[in-house]
């Protein structure tokens, strides 16, 4: 590092660097200006002496005399600014600490092959669960958010957090039939308490979204809302259905002769186990609600907004944050105050 850029270094507070910092040397030229200035005055500028007139160096200056500086030390401090301000001021890393009130909320969505029931025309029931958990996401401005999808299997999408947009994102990319057949609402309720177990938020819930009928899974229902009760996690069940009959659900079939997948739609019944969402909702302290369209997650939102709030501590950190503003608004004033006074208290007269 050359001596001029370590001594620059050394006048940057931490954290600040420049984009252009080379534009910095034409900082150089305030000394040679004033230093021009200083010369001038002693010179003159080429004054007349008379000596006649010796007395009337006693008379006290006017303000006019005592401020005619004031336009050149205006535009030096102006040029300065821009010249900062050209340089590109940023400050890397930046590092905001914040605490805020809220709700840790884990989603947990069902996934399984009778989520494809389509009995919310033209849509499915996974795609009406998708759409209610997306609002109800997007509505969680100071919550942490967690996301788990569910069949035979669960596996959890997002842990806890507040970046809305990553968890969109991975809900967004959700489909049926990832994780194999079958409905283990047990299993899934049971992931979502082992990820909320090391909270330390007043408010812990559970948002079952599903059908409702258990089927699969080394977990009972009734078993895992035992243990959530015990840890003090309200559940959230929401049944996905209108038990309105027979509905049409497409199912993959492959042909064993050409191994191409086609879609072969048959109609059965697929109705929401509410007894049993009733029943883990109940339990837990929570409460049940039916969803036959998106609507139905409405009174859901109001419910849980009324939660015993706590604060949770969020961490920010932003790779530049650019803070030439600073110095070119300062800059940009002085230099309109520089020229308003040397037209109007200092003008220029003709000789």
């Amino acid at each position: 590092m050359t001596p001029f850029r370590a001594f620059v270094a050394s006048l940057i507070p931490p954290g600040l660097s420049f984009r252009d910092p080379l534009l910095l040397l034409l900082l150089l030229l305030v000394p040679l200006a004033i230093a021009l200035r200083i010369l001038r005055e002693k010179r003159g500028d080429g004054a007349l002496v008379v000596p006649t007139l010796a007395n009337v160096a006693l008379v006290r200056p006017t303000w006019r005399v005592r401020l005619r500086h004031l336009p050149f030390a205006l535009a030096l401090l102006g040029y300065a600014g821009l010249v900062v301000a050209l340089a590109r001021p940023r400050l890397g890393l930046e590092r905001t600490e914040s605490w805020t009130e809220g709700v840790d909320i884990f989603i947990a969505l069902d996934a399984s092959g009778s989520m494809a029931a389509e009995d919310f025309k033209p849509r499915n029931r996974f795609s009406v669960a998708k759409s209610c958990a997306r609002q109800f996401i997007e509505g969680r401005s100071s919550d942490r958010v967690g996301l788990l999808v569910f069949a035979g299997r669960s596996r959890t999408v997002s842990p806890l957090t507040t970046d809305r947009g990553m968890v969109l994102d991975r809900l967004a990319g959700l489909k049926l039939g990832d994780q194999g057949d079958g409905t283990a609402i047990g299993l899934a309720l049971g992931n979502a308490l082992a990820r909320l177990k090391p909270s330390k938020a007043k408010s812990r819930v559970v948002v079952l979204v599903t059908d409702g009928g258990n089927n699969a899974g080394e977990i009972d229902p009734d078993t895992a809302a035992g243990v959530a009760k015990a840890l003090g996690v309200r559940v959230y069940t929401v049944g996905v259905g209108t038990n309105s009959g027979p509905v049409e659900i497409p199912i993959p079939v492959r042909d064993p002769e050409t191994g191409r997948v086609t879609e072969r739609r048959v109609r059965a019944n697929v109705d929401v186990d509410e007894a049993l969402l009733q029943r883990i909702a109940s339990a837990t302290g929570g409460r049940y609600f039916r969803a036959t369209d998106a609507q139905g997650l409405a009174e859901t939102f109001a419910t849980i907004d009324k939660l015993e709030k706590s604060e949770i501590k969020t961490t920010k950190y932003t790779r530049f944050r650019e803070v030439f503003p600073v110095a070119a608004r300062p800059a940009a004033a002085c230099l309109a105050l520089a020229g308003l006074a040397t037209l109007f208290l200092f003008p220029v007269t003709p000789r």
